[in-house]
């Protein structure tokens, strides 16, 4: 018989590893980034806690790394959750990069991935509260349509905008626009993968107490002011939301993004 396994980008530190720790233990875990040796100091906290874990580099922004992620993974067994975590926030990175690591490394995952999975998995893709507060006429859907049928035009388009923008302010809205592409993909996706049996959904942190999260509290910290606790997320936190949202045992949860910011968005109405 074969083992479930559950793949989580970006799984070597933050909550996509606090993720990996409440996922069953029959699972097994593939951790994976862009750095090795994090990605095995990870490893080796997941084998302490009596999990089978597996470390692999991959940059999500190449297909070609995400295809072999994905065959890595189908051979230790059958893929049943897929957690997609890695990104970059405005402070890490230009817009380009931003774009094509939070927006096209997400249709990879899903792309690739959906292919070698069977009925009963589930994708969940990790967006942002960003999401949410970016108006909404910034968001084009016919250029969020071009990403899966012409990657450099969609990049193109996408960026008309950021690029018109300098410094901090630009990655910012790029930042944003990646993360409410992320949304709208993964619900496209659920209608396209739902006759499969894949079911896809999306998740939205708040500002959350990781090295990407500090990174970002001197120019996102203002959205504390209207959580419901006035504090960031801990990534234990968001790591049992998230795990929760991508447990096959949760099958009617698909195409709607969940999210989970400590009331953030929700707080500009509340909170004076």
């Amino acid at each position: 018989m074969k083992k479930n396994v559950c793949v989580i980008t970006g799984g070597g530190s933050g909550m996509g590893l606090a993720a990996a720790k409440c996922m069953p233990k029959e699972k097994v875990i593939v951790v994976t980034g862009r750095t090795m040796s994090k990605l095995e100091k990870a490893v080796k906290e997941l084998e302490n806690l009596g999990y089978e874990a597996y470390a692999k580099t991959c940059d999500t922004s190449k297909r070609e790394q995400v295809r072999e992620l994905a065959r890595f993974a189908a051979s230790l067994g059958e893929i049943k959750n897929v957690i997609n975590s890695a990104g970059l926030s405005p402070a890490m990175a230009k817009p380009e990069q931003l774009i094509r690591v939070n927006a096209l490394g997400t249709v990879y995952i899903n792309e690739e991935f959906s292919k070698l999975m069977k009925a009963g998995s589930v994708i969940v893709d990790i967006s942002s509260n960003s999401a949410y507060i970016l108006p909404g006429f910034l968001a084009n859907k016919k250029t969020f349509a071009l990403a899966d049928k012409n990657e450099d035009l969609f990049v193109k388009k996408i960026l008309s905008l950021p690029n018109k923008l300098k410094g901090y302010k630009a990655s910012g809205l790029a930042y944003g626009l990646s993360k409410k592409f992320v949304i709208w993909y993964a619900a496209k996706c659920a209608y396209e993968y739902g006759a499969k049996g894949i079911r896809v959904c999306s998740l939205s942190p708040g500002l959350i107490a990781t090295d990407m999260g500090n990174l970002e509290s001197e120019e996102g910290g203002n959205l504390l002011n209207t959580t419901a606790e006035k504090r960031m997320g801990k990534p234990e936190e968001l790591g049992f939301a998230i795990a929760t949202v991508a447990d096959e045992r949760n099958g009617y949860l698909a195409g709607v993004d969940v999210l989970v910011d400590g009331g953030s968005v929700n707080g500009k109405e509340f909170v004076k």
